[in-house]
């Protein structure tokens, strides 16, 4: 042991090794000078005289006495050191941490007495490095070298380790911690790196935290086993932390809850979570509530709880961890008097109505809502609103502020039977809802808190669907009065187009002067044909030849007709889709609508633009991506057709598909052309939607279902083609070649149409055939019994009154199984489904 000047007490070193190799050299060369001295004076002294050696010796004793009251007053050190290096020689001399450094050969530098004591070290030869004490421990093989590793790295390292006695003991095991930290050296005045290993008995620290971590876990025990469940919940609402007694009253397996995989909406049963979200604190606060709802249990029951939530705001105003006390109230509800049941079970009915509910006082001042209350109208009210008891008016757009003023007043007053008002959100007018009024009767005096109920019920949908609705039933309607009217028009046409052919054949020379009157009356009739069409098409008339298509050769085959359509400053792009599914579709009738809608794309870019041409499979999973209300979920084939052109305007959108509806000049445009896509579209038993933006463009999506194969597709006609050959002459099927019957048959001509009739038979008797007519299937039933069967050919109208086509041609293969049928008419489609024989 040492004492400083001020008298205290300091361990010395056990080892201490340090090497001064400037003092060492100064020290060697002064020995050196004064034995050479002293020889000189030796074996010179006769020739120097006395004199100069007494003189010499004066100098040197000079010297030396300068040098030692230099030395004494501190003014000259040998090798001397700085107050910082004896800080720090002493700091580590006195330290209770086991400090040893060694050079690159292992061999101890330096070590403190705390490393002698913690070894075991009786004496400096009994001193060990680090590395020869615990490289005999089995406990920590692996240490010494991990340490070693990084100090070949050139970084320092920290170990904690167990040994099961302690180091240099050889009494009774007894287990002991220990930390040992190392870590490189290198001094200005040695080459050789050192390193320095620092040991510590760290048991007392580790048995406080065992201590810390058992009474931390004596608290998380007592805490899960609490007769009130609780929960934490970060700012997002991912739950933390459940504890035992919560998660057994909703089943959760707590040895499988991590946490961030269940959210507090996930156990929350109803609109509930409005409630919590509901409760927020002011910047820098915190706030507790109260808030009676139902947790939703992993078996989907509901459980009754009350919970005590507390949360807290940071300064900015952002939100931090949830707390939340659980009381199961289905077990307090089992406990308590009637009045306690009664309110349990009213307040589950409120916050569980489907509907908005608030309580209101006489003045609109909102006293309390339920969940779907703060949920529906969570833009609006928050739980901070209600509890400042904001108008209830704040809900409703303001136009209608005043007749909810009325309602309520009735409320107010008493009155049973209040007509509910429509009104809409404040800051969203496509949100449409509904209110209810109830007077609240038993606290109708002047100090009642609750004057009256009001209800809320959202109409958005129902408004989508009654606006929906009455779209599809005029739709409907122009529909059926379209059809109505090509049919009678198309006879009427009929019988035009019939004459002019008649007259075209006393007057078939161009040099005839009514030879091109007829053709004019012949073309202008035959453009009311196509206008008729169109309007057959919109209203689902037609007759289709469907078959199984592949869209990719279709769009293929139309490639370079489309491209001549759209003109030089448009740019077409066709995008095919891999391995579409076959479709079963008029590929007539698909093409127009292609053709429709890139030549309406066109127009709509004066400038030019873009048009591209997109197919893809739609499986039946992917249909809600798109949020079309009709469309039924299932697998289709989608064509969409878009452009970059000026966009259609949101209050023409909904009358794009409505016949003789169009945007173009007189003269440019029938309005028949969407119509009729919309009508192919419907007929094929697709579905056709339009998204479009002013100024960005517009997009057409047709989704047409998919074909699945049967075995009736192996038949290479379709059903219409099916009747035609039922309808020709029996041995047009037999192989052989048909004869002509040209001036030797007797047909059988009935319409029921008188024009059209007169018109038919007329053209007939001019080829020489032998022609009876009949007004209707009745009387044609007549008529050919009055003939006793001997008809050739029966040439039939299909849509007739009393009795359809395919209704007679029924009725005569009961007597007459081999008569021939020719059907003839506009549409046949329904007829033909109905009552033609298989």
């Amino acid at each position: 042991m040492a004492s400083d000047d001020n008298g205290e007490v300091h361990p010395l070193p056990v080892i201490d090794r340090e090497i001064r190799p400037g003092a060492a050299t100064g020290l060697l060369v002064l020995g050196g000078a004064l034995i050479a001295v002293a020889a000189v004076f030796v074996f010179f002294r006769d020739q120097l005289g006395e004199s100069f050696l007494l003189g010499v010796l004066g100098i040197f004793a000079m010297i030396g006495i300068f040098y030692l009251f230099a030395s004494v007053i501190g003014f000259i050190r040998i090798a001397p050191r700085s107050s910082g290096s004896e800080l720090s020689k002493a700091f580590v001399d006195g330290s209770r941490e086991g400090t040893v450094v060694t050079d690159g050969k292992s061999r101890i530098v330096y070590a403190n007495q705390a490393y002698a004591q913690l070894t075991g070290a009786k004496t400096p030869s009994d001193v060990r490095s680090v590395e020869s004490i615990l490289s005999a421990e089995a406990d920590v093989p692996d240490v010494i070298y991990r340490l070693s590793q990084k100090l070949r790295d050139g970084v320092g390292g920290v170990e904690e380790f167990r040994l099961s006695k302690p180091l240099g003991s050889t009494g009774e095991p007894q287990g002991r911690w220990y930390r040992l930290r190392v870590r490189p050296l290198q001094l200005a005045d040695h080459k050789d790196m050192l390193s320095a290993w620092q040991l510590t008995d760290i048991s007392g620290e580790r048995a406080e935290q065992e201590k810390f971590f058992q009474d931390l876990q004596q608290a998380i025990d007592h805490l899960d086993h609490a007769p009130a469940g609780f929960f934490s919940a970060d700012s997002k609402g991912v739950i933390t932390y459940i504890n035992a007694t919560l998660a057994d009253w909703l089943g959760i397996d707590l040895v499988q809850f991590q946490v961030g995989v269940i959210d507090v909406a996930d156990i929350v049963a109803g609109d509930g979570m409005a409630l919590i979200d509901s409760v927020q604190a002011e910047p820098g606060s915190t706030r507790t509530a109260v808030i009676d709802l139902d947790l939703s249990k992993r078996n989907g029951q509901a459980l009754p709880v009350r919970l005590y939530q507390r949360v807290h705001a940071a300064r900015d105003g952002t939100a931090s961890a949830v707390r939340t006390i659980v009381l199961n109230r289905s077990e307090e509800s089992a406990r308590s008097t009637d009045a306690g049941v009664a309110e349990l079970r009213f307040t589950r009915f409120f916050n569980s109505a489907p509907m908005a509910i608030a309580a209101v006082d006489s003045a609109g001042r909102v006293l309390r809502t339920n969940a779907r209350f703060l949920k529906m109208f969570s833009s609006i009210v928050d739980r901070r609103a209600v509890d400042r008891h904001i108008r209830l008016d704040a809900i409703i757009h303001e136009r209608d502020r005043k007749a909810f003023q009325l309602s309520l007043d009735k409320a107010i007053a008493g009155q049973a039977d209040i007509d509910p008002i429509d009104s809409s959100f404040p800051n969203e007018d496509s949100r449409h809802l509904r209110l209810y009024f109830n007077a609240v009767v038993e606290g109708s005096g002047e100090d009642a808190d609750e004057a009256a109920f009001v209800y809320a019920v959202e109409t958005t949908e129902q408004k989508a669907l009654e606006v929906q609705m009455a779209q599809s039933q005029k739709m409907q309607a122009v529909g059926q009065l379209a059809g109505g009217i090509a049919h009678d028009f198309n006879n009427v046409l009929t019988a035009v187009i019939m004459s002019s052919d008649l007259l075209l054949a006393d007057h078939n020379s161009a040099s005839d002067p009514s030879f091109q009157d007829i053709m004019n009356i012949k073309q202008n009739a035959n453009r009311a044909a196509s206008l008729v069409r169109q309007l057959l098409a919109f209203s689902r008339k037609q007759t289709l030849r469907p078959e199984i298509l592949s869209l990719t050769d279709v769009l293929a085959d139309l490639r370079m007709l489309l491209a001549r359509l759209a003109g030089h400053n448009v740019k077409l792009k066709l995008d095919h889709g891999r391995d579409l599914w076959p479709v079963r579709a008029d590929v007539g009738q698909l093409e127009q609508v292609i053709v429709n809608l890139v030549v309406n794309a066109r127009d709509a870019m004066s400038d030019g633009g873009d048009i591209a041409i997109r197919s893809q499979n739609l499986a039946e999973a992917d249909c809600e991506a798109f949020g079309y209300r009709e469309l039924t979920p299932a697998d289709y084939v989608l064509i969409e057709v878009a452009d970059n052109g000026a966009g259609i305007p949101a209050e023409i959108r909904e009358k794009i598909f409505e016949p003789f509806f169009t945007t173009k000049e007189v003269g440019k445009g029938t309005g028949l052309g969407l119509s009729m896509v919309y009508g192919i579209v419907k007929q094929t038993g697709g579905f056709i939607y339009v998204e479009s933006e002013t100024g960005k463009g517009t997009t057409f999506r047709i989704f047409l279902p998919r074909h699945v194969a049967s075995a009736a597709d192996a038949s290479p006609a379709p059903a219409e083609a099916k009747a035609a050959e039922r309808a020709a002459p029996a041995d047009s099927g037999s192989g052989m070649m048909s004869k002509d019957l040209s001036g030797s048959a007797t047909v059988l001509m009935v319409e029921d149409e008188d024009s059209v009739r007169m018109g038919g038979v007329r053209a007939l008797q001019s080829r020489g055939y032998t022609v009876h007519e009949a007004a209707s299937g009745v009387e044609a039933l007549e008529v050919l019994e009055a003939l006793g069967g001997k008809v050739d050919i029966i040439v039939s109208d299909v849509v007739m009154p009393e009795m359809d086509g395919p209704t007679l041609l029924r009725e005569l293969r009961k007597k007459y199984a081999d008569i021939k049928f020719i059907f003839v008419s506009g549409y046949a489609e329904d007829a033909f489904a109905k009552n033609l024989p298989e």
